[in-house]
C-alpha cells in the first residue's frame, strides 16, 4: 500500500488541475532487484475538464524533451536540466518545469533509489480522478490502471537519476 501525494495547488483556472504523484516500487525477486518508480498524474479537475488537461499535460512533457510514447528514455546526469530528482531522509523532491513536489517514500523505495542510481518516472497524460491525495493506492488498483495498454503509450517514461545532498 502506498500514499498518493499532491503538488502544490496550481494556478487557479490551470488546464492540468490538481497533479499528484504516488511513489512506488516492483516486488524483488531473486532474478531482479526492487524497482523504484514515481508516477505523475492529474486528477482531470483542471479548467477545460480532463480533456484539456490531457492535451495540456501532453503539450508540457513533449516542451521539455520527454516523448509521450511509452519507450523508456534514459535521462543522464549531463542531459536532464528539465528534470531533477533529490532524494534524502525519506522524502523524494521531484522538480519539472511545470511541478515541483516533495513527498515521502519508505526506506526500502529510497534504498532502492540509491542502490540503482536512478527512479522511474512515469508521467501519465490521462487522468485518474479515482485516487484523491493523500488516499492510499492499493498495489492492484495501481497495477490495473498502469497496465492499460492505451494509457502507457501516451505516457512518458524515462530514468531519472538520483542526486544526494553533499555530506
Amino acid at each position: 500500500m502506498t500514499s498518493s501525494t499532491a503538488a502544490p495547488e496550481t494556478p487557479r483556472g490551470s488546464l492540468l488541475g490538481t497533479l499528484t504523484i504516488v511513489p512506488w516500487s516492483s516486488v524483488p525477486t531473486t532474478e531482479t532487484p526492487r524497482l523504484p518508480f514515481l508516477t505523475v498524474y492529474s486528477l482531470g479537475d483542471g479548467a477545460g475538464g480532463p480533456e484539456a488537461g490531457e492535451r495540456a499535460m501532453r503539450a508540457h512533457l513533449e516542451k521539455i524533451g520527454l516523448p509521450v510514447t511509452g519507450e523508456l528514455v534514459e535521462l543522464t546526469q549531463e542531459a536532464r536540466a528539465a528534470v531533477t530528482l533529490l532524494v534524502e531522509a525519506e522524502q523524494a523532491v521531484l522538480t519539472l518545469p511545470f511541478l515541483q513536489v516533495q513527498c515521502p517514500v519508505p526506506a526500502s523505495w529510497q534504498d532502492a533509489a540509491y542502490r540503482n542510481g536512478s527512479v522511474r518516472l512515469i508521467c501519465l497524460t490521462r487522468p485518474w480522478p479515482h485516487v484523491a491525495p493523500g488516499e492510499a493506492v492499493a498495489p492492484e488498483q495501481l497495477r490495473a490502471f498502469l497496465t492499460d495498454d492505451d494509457l502507457r503509450s501516451a505516457s512518458s517514461h524515462c530514468l531519472v537519476p538520483v542526486t544526494r545532498l553533499r555530506r
